[in-house]
């Protein structure tokens, strides 16, 4: 079989286990679960739906868009985001784009696991994963400095608080633990002016909130290399998140193209 050939099915293999579609891996009940697909379902027949019981199982339509919490498999972000965040990655290898590929907000790591797969299918030994999180889940919002923040209550979600031992077990599970990866772990307030990487491929911001949107931007932005990306996981479900993705765009005087992903998550390129 051919590198390519191989090279491909490893890696689709990797989105499918990871976001939980190869053994359909049941969501985690979170409040309100039972209406999100009730107007799933709504969306998809043109008339309001009511969930069944047997529909709050695994269901292809929300783990393909993230829109559920996996009970066991390793990220959240979903089969489309996971696979945009692999193609940027292999866009920039194949286009020469220096620089690593960081992700800030990684939950159980599954996005973070897929930069090193894909990183390891293409045998590139310069680049690192680096895994920014607090590992205790969000802070408690500042609302004197971030008033978009106010109404967050995601601290108070302790599904989101994965402890760092647990993000490299996950990654040592799939024999993807090595000296490419790099774990951060604290608040980004403080972690981002510790980032040791020159020169970035690809930021992946997944934080939830205005300030743990903003802050990554306002540390790293300058590091990511011309062709490079920047993917922004909760634009479309967090307004804060949004706010504070165009408040720093704004305060560069930047417009890049801001190109959708799959309704919650974008993507644009440093020119």
């Amino acid at each position: 079989m051919a590198p390519v050939t191989l090279r491909k099915r490893y890696l689709d293999l990797m989105e499918a286990v990871l976001t939980g579609a190869f053994e359909e891996d049941a969501p985690i009940p979170t409040a309100g679960y039972r209406q999100l697909v009730s107007h799933v379902l709504t969306a998809i027949h043109g008339v309001e739906q009511e969930a069944p019981d047997d529909a709050l199982g695994y269901n292809t339509t929300l783990r393909d868009k993230g829109w559920d919490w996996p009970s066991k498999s390793l990220t959240m972000v979903g089969r489309q985001r996971l696979h945009n965040f692999r193609t940027l990655i292999e866009r920039s290898i194949a286009e020469g784009v220096a620089g690593d590929i960081i992700e800030t907000g990684v939950w159980r790591g599954g996005a973070s696991i897929m930069a090193r797969a894909v990183l390891l299918a293409h045998d590139v030994t310069d680049r690192r994963v680096v895994v920014a999180d607090s590992f205790e889940g969000l802070p408690p919002p500042a609302p004197d400095l971030y008033p978009a923040d106010s109404t967050s209550d995601l601290h108070e979600f302790t599904e989101l608080a994965i402890p760092l031992e647990q993000v490299q077990a996950n990654f040592r599970r799939f024999d993807l633990l090595d000296d490419q990866v790099v774990f951060l772990k604290g608040w980004f307030r403080d972690t981002m002016p510790t980032v040791t990487s020159e020169r970035i491929a690809v930021l992946r911001l997944d934080g939830d909130m205005y300030e743990s949107t903003i802050d990554p931007l306002r540390h790293l932005y300058d590091r990511i290399s011309v062709g490079g990306w920047v993917i922004v996981d909760d634009y479309g479900f967090v307004e804060a998140s949004k706010q504070a993705t165009h408040d720093f765009l704004a305060s560069r005087s930047l417009s890049p193209e801001i190109h959708d992903i799959d309704g919650a998550g974008v993507y644009f390129q440093k020119n």
